[in-house]
């Protein structure tokens, strides 16, 4: 978690233009054109990728490692610029939209499921603070986990451990799909999140 911390203190390459606008949501459409991306001069991760997602479209990217399929998350997120091409939502390239407005509306279930040292529940939540026990038991069934967790002694009292030692790699991953689901948002982006789910 203090890794975290640090990243957080970091200085950033991808910054709000002077003239970013709030980003809220109209027909939910992401457009991908001719994305060109590579992590250094010598290889290019992603080769003229285009692609249209409209709302409630899923779309699967299939691949083996290191084929790009996490790299598009981060450029879909704008945690990277992109070089050549272009990524859009609603019609507005991503450059013209402040991050963090763009940021709220998109949830990521990440490959490495980070959780807090706490409860079942306290992990849920923290996708939407806000939210009531109801809720949370409404996200957990979405993500098929509830009858899991409710067959625990302590229940959604449970206590995680350490990155969530106590729980199995698919029980991790479920919990961070109920959180992203507690949260709202617009889109919300798998990576090889069934490489730990069991059933």
């Amino acid at each position: 978690m203090e890794n975290m911390f640090d990243l957080m203190n970091e200085d950033v390459d991808v910054r709000d233009s002077p003239n970013a606008i709030e980003y809220h949501p109209t027909e939910g459409k992401i457009s991908v054109k001719n994305l060109v991306f590579g992590y250094n001069e010598n290889r290019t991760v992603l080769d003229g990728i285009s692609f249209e997602v409209g709302s409630g479209q899923s779309v699967a990217f299939v691949g083996p490692s290191g084929s790009g399929k996490s790299t598009l998350i981060r450029l879909l997120f704008r945690l990277f610029e992109c070089p050549e091409g272009s990524v859009s939502y609603d019609g507005t390239d991503v450059r013209n939209l402040k991050l963090q407005s763009l940021r709220r509306q998109i949830g990521i279930v990440p490959q490495d499921t980070v959780l807090f040292n706490d409860t079942i529940m306290y992990n849920i939540r923290f996708g939407r603070p806000s939210a009531t026990d109801e809720e949370i038991y409404e996200a957990a069934k979405a993500a098929m986990i509830h009858e899991k967790i409710i067959s625990l002694p302590d229940g959604y009292d449970t206590l995680v451990g350490e990155r969530g030692l106590k729980l199995s790699g698919g029980e991790k991953q479920r919990v961070a799909i109920a959180r992203t689901i507690l949260k709202k948002p617009q889109f919300i982006f798998l990576d090889e999140v069934q490489c730990f789910i069991q059933n």
